[in-house]
């Protein structure tokens, strides 16, 4: 029998089919292939595969035991924001458990906070001063005075060109490739004409759906047409999407104690605040549209009626950069000093004793185990990453949710709901956990077992391992 072709053997655990000399579905190392060769050539039983003409091999139940030692698919991810938040949080979490599970991953994205992380997890990457984004959610689609903000957009657009083509230039041999927001639409569509490779997009953020605008039929029209899958992290994001698309709600994923590192100096002011009083606490980046003033405000009521109750405050600012494109944000308004002004109203209502900036740390961990309510105020109208993150340490939420869903929040069972930017609402969601302890506890113990049931970085990859794994077997069944 001619061994240069396609052999199908029974081999540990599974059917194995392949062409020892075109391995081309993944990269394989050479120590795999002679491996398969000698898999094959003592196999009790060779017989020529019908896929010979294909020129491919299919790797079946074996792959999942041993597959990963030998396989490697390669991922180009590409994320165009550079803090390092909820979204970018989330990609790491997801690569870094995919990463071990046969999936080399690639980064094309902006110099920031997030690439830090991003490198940890990276074969390679590429880094750039930003990728041209075109955002079209809910909340900050452009209108009015928004418009502006394509100024910087079209700023980036060479240095997307520049760093997709030079990704193309460097790896040649990508098999899929993986956009880490809806926002990032120019580069997927670049990513697509310069690899010619399946594409799959993550929507993170509620989408802004009028039939009558033409930005939203051509949005979607390239999602129909341009994108193979798309990842929605929660149904609230699920339901913005045309009902008709192919959507695959897949949740987003959290380790408890990922970082690894105590925050000696937080964890030591967190356990000075008073115990007779709830923590509530917020986490995230600093900014207006995370309903900061909305929790602010709130926390003026909540004082006024007698309630003792301590803020914490975890995150940074989010800060602009020099130059033309930063000047003309700064003078648009867009460019905001969230922490500053926060600061200064604190002074004003003089609540400096019970309203506190912790800043940004990497040990969210510590901050979960030592908070009683997480409260997530967001103008997104969605639950955050935050929400199922503290969940995780049995930590219920007040979250800023018009319509809740049972996928992420349960009103009073996993946490408390109120409506977008009501800090009278949310005071009022304050104190019903002021004056009833035992629902923290209640609330927290269903919190978390909805974040296990959910929100699993182990069934959660796997999800998107499949994902993987049916676009490639699409792909080599029309080659």
């Amino acid at each position: 029998m001619d061994t240069s072709g396609a052999y199908e053997s029974c081999a540990v655990s599974g059917i194995l089919s392949l062409d020892v000399h075109r391995l081309t579905f993944y990269s394989v190392s050479p120590q795999a292939r002679e491996w398969f060769l000698q898999a094959a050539s003592n196999a009790d039983q060779i017989c020529l595969s019908n896929w010979l003409s294909r020129g491919r091999y299919v790797v079946s139940r074996f792959f999942s035991k041993v597959g990963a030692e030998f396989f490697r698919m390669k991922v180009l991810y590409i994320d165009g924001v550079g803090p390092f938040g909820g979204a970018s949080r989330s990609l790491f979490e997801l690569v870094r458990t995919l990463s071990t599970r046969g999936v080399e991953p690639y980064f094309v994205c902006v110099r920031g906070t997030a690439l830090n992380f991003y490198r940890k997890v990276a074969k390679d990457h590429i880094a750039t001063v930003g990728l041209t984004r075109f955002d079209n959610t809910l909340y900050g689609h452009y209108r009015g005075s928004r418009w502006l903000i394509l100024l910087r957009e079209f700023s980036y657009l060479p240095f997307t060109i520049f760093s997709l083509v030079q990704a193309r230039r460097r790896w040649k041999d990508i098999d899929l490739i993986h956009v880490n927001e809806l926002t990032e639409i120019f580069p997927l569509l670049l990513a697509r004409l310069l690899f010619r490779v399946p594409v799959i997009v993550h929507v993170r953020s509620l989408t802004w759906a009028d039939a009558k605008s033409v930005r939203c039929q051509w949005l979607f029209k390239k999602l129909n047409i341009r994108v193979n899958k798309i990842i929605a992290i929660d149904e609230n994001v699920r339901s913005t999407l045309p009902s008709d698309f192919d959507v695959t709600v897949i949740q987003n994923s959290f380790t408890p104690s990922s970082a690894n590192v105590r925050d000696e100096h937080v964890i030591s002011r967190l356990d000075q605040l008073p115990n007779d009083s709830i923590k509530i606490g917020f986490v995230g980046n600093l900014h207006h549209s995370k309903g900061l003033f909305d929790l602010l405000e709130a926390a003026r009521v909540v004082i006024e009626r007698g309630e003792k109750v301590q803020f914490v405050i975890i995150g940074g600012s989010t800060r602009t950069g020099g130059g033309l494109k930063s000047w003309l944000i700064k003078k648009a308004g867009f460019a905001q000093d969230v922490e500053a002004e926060l600061q200064s109203l604190i002074s004003q209502y003089s609540l400096q004793k019970i309203f506190h900036m912790f800043g940004p740390t990497i040990d969210i961990h510590s901050v979960y185990e030592r908070i009683d309510v997480l409260c997530f105020p967001s103008h997104f109208d969605a639950p955050g990453r935050p929400v199922f993150e503290a969940a995780f340490s049995g930590v219920p939420c007040i979250a800023a949710v018009s319509q809740p869903r049972p996928d992420t929040l349960l009103d009073y069972e996993t946490g408390i709901a109120v409506p977008p930017k009501n800090p009278v609402k949310l005071a009022d969601a304050i104190s019903y956990f002021s004056q009833n302890r035992s629902e923290i506890s209640r609330m927290g113990e269903n919190a978390k077992k909805l974040a296990e049931s959910n929100f699993n970085p182990e069934k959660n990859a796997s999800k998107v391992l499949k994902v993987y794994s049916d676009l490639h077997d699409a792909k080599c069944d029309h080659p």
